[in-house]
């Protein structure tokens, strides 16, 4: 089967190849012939109940700075499509929750991935509070006296915006820190969101697994393990690669989510897992597929396009 593809994504000549899955994504639809094209969100419109955006034929090589070749844009009803691929990265706010409505006119007679009703709806750090027995302790809040009351309660914290991404914005704060009166004030200033305080987990040391999931299932994973001098470990952080394998307890957790992403539409999500604990379910731009791959383990693309093509038929 050939698919009219629609890419809505950042700027072709933004995406660093290396590790975007939205790429690996790009590069699988082509190798199926299915007839790619992308779209900044920017140019999306919504004109008596009709989305349109302003599309480009799209062709894409995995070669650094020569990845893309982009043909003459159109406005085009994105009705026409078979397969809108949202992979415009984060910050999730207003910009991005407007675009989830837009394609929300159009799903699921063009398959959106993921689900924007379900993505506008569960973020990735508000989805995951609904399994809190697979998580560390977690508080949700901007209230300053909650959050003295978990940290004497739990020591060690780290403390991240609600809405952030990409480890932007991630801070440890010790039990003993004499800064933290302070940090509260800044961030109250910075930002009107709450935050995610959670009990710091000393095993991140070894490593923040990524784990992939499509259509509900365990597709692949890669541990992230942070530079010495950071906390974090997101790859765009410095953060590196290794190999892994899951474990009973990870297995467990991916049998215990999968059923609620597979219910809500979510073919691609990526969870991260510390020492055995939940801490996050990203679905709105998930990545580790390049990684995962280069590393020697799945081909995660090649079975998201899979669940895709399957659900065309339908």
């Amino acid at each position: 089967m050939r698919l009219k593809v629609a890419v809505q994504t950042d700027p072709m000549d933004s995406i660093k190849i290396v590790g975007d899955s939205g790429f690996a994504l790009m590069l699988e639809a082509q190798a199926r012939s299915h007839d790619l094209h992308f779209y900044h969100p920017d140019s999306m419109a919504l004109e008596d109940g009709v989305v349109t955006a302003l599309v480009y034929p799209l062709a894409v090589r995995d070669v650094a700075g020569d990845h893309f070749t982009l043909g003459e844009g159109r406005r085009e009803r994105l009705e026409g499509f078979d397969v809108v691929l949202m992979r415009q990265d984060p910050p999730f706010d207003l910009h991005y929750i407007t675009a989830t409505h837009f394609l929300e006119r159009i799903h699921p007679r063009t398959l959106v991935v993921n689900d924007p009703f379900q993505v506008r709806n569960a973020p990735e750090k508000i989805l995951v509070t609904t399994f809190p027995q697979l998580m560390p302790a977690t508080l949700v809040t901007r209230d300053f006296a909650a959050i003295r009351a978990f940290r004497k309660d739990k020591g060690d914290i780290v403390m991240k915006p609600l809405y952030g991404h990409g480890g932007a914005g991630v801070f440890r704060i010790r039990k003993d820190d004499e800064n933290f009166g302070s940090f509260l004030d800044t961030f109250a200033a910075l930002t009107r969101e709450p935050w995610v305080i959670q009990q710091y987990l000393p095993a991140v040391r070894d490593g923040d697994k990524r784990i992939l999931l499509v259509d509900g299932e365990f597709a692949g994973a890669v541990n992230r393990v942070p530079a010495p001098d950071d906390l974090r470990s997101n790859m765009v952080r410095g953060g590196a690669a290794e190999t892994t394998e899951i474990s009973a307890r990870e297995r467990e957790i991916c049998e215990t989510i999968g059923p609620t992403l597979k219910e809500r539409g979510i073919i691609l999500a990526g969870i991260d897992v510390i020492g055995g604990n939940l801490t996050e379910i990203n679905v709105t731009a998930p990545t580790g597929i390049r990684a995962i791959r280069r590393l020697g383990g799945p081909d995660i693309a090649g079975r998201v396009w899979d669940v895709i093509e399957a659900k065309r038929r339908g």
